[in-house]
């Protein structure tokens, strides 16, 4: 991405169908932050709003946030609205789900289509709770069927990762007990792989897991009386 500016890139997200925004280097881009605010006061307005002329006062509050992001991105307004604009309710941050997977005091990471390694994990489905989705992204990404024991971290996105979505997001992280099975191919990631604190790649998946977050589990894994961490 330009490091000059922020950009949205459509893409996979981190595991489902969903067209997602992912937000470049520019995280403290005050421009983006007020599309983003005042999508967020739109979309809530528009849900409890029941003047008709304050709605209309919304929608167009809506169409100015994607146009500022449009500005910024050269990616088409309707395509902007259709991805950043398209859902109903009060706005809450996504849930990610990432799975901390230990086999001889080593990690389990996943090798992603575009060459990077990761937690497994991703968005937790709207029909799971925190455990079930870990469990069932570690299935689909990895092979194995395991147990979620216990809760190591809840982070803001925002404050941890290097690129961030177009709304907040609460990554997760679960330590899991490996039950059984082995690794299959699969449309999200190519290969697996145990790795020890000295020997994790350098090519991860930032957006999605950043070394400290690795070590974070690491630490949890090693002291099992360690309190979980959130921001």
């Amino acid at each position: 991405m330009n490091d000059q500016k922020s950009e949205f890139v459509r893409g996979r997200g981190m595991n489902d169908q969903k067209s997602e925004f992912v937000r470049g280097s520019g995280m403290n881009d005050q421009w983006i932050e007020f599309a983003i605010r005042i999508q967020s006061i739109a979309q809530a307005g528009l849900q409890y709003g029941k003047d008709p002329y304050d709605r209309e006062r919304y929608e167009e509050l809506r169409q100015i946030a994607a146009e500022m992001l449009s500005l910024k991105t050269d990616i088409p307004t309707g395509k902007i609205f259709d991805l950043f604009c398209n859902e109903s309710g009060y706005q809450t941050p996504k849930v990610d789900t990432r799975a901390a997977v230990f086999a001889d005091g080593k990690i389990l990471l996943v090798h992603e289509n575009n060459g990077t390694w990761s937690l497994p994990g991703g968005w937790c489905d709207v029909d799971q709770s925190v455990a079930s989705n870990t469990e069932k992204e570690v299935q689909e990404e990895a092979g194995f069927t395991v147990k979620s024991e216990r809760i190591i971290a809840i982070q803001d996105w925002r404050k941890h990762n290097v690129t961030n979505y177009a709304y907040g997001v609460l990554k997760v992280f679960v330590l899991c007990q490996y039950e059984s099975g082995e690794f299959e191919k699969n449309i999200e990631t190519t290969e697996i792989g145990f790795f020890g604190k000295a020997e994790l790649p350098t090519e991860l998946a930032v957006e999605k897991c950043t070394k400290e977050q690795i070590l974070m589990c690491f630490d949890s894994y090693e002291n099992p009386d360690m309190a979980t961490l959130f921001d």
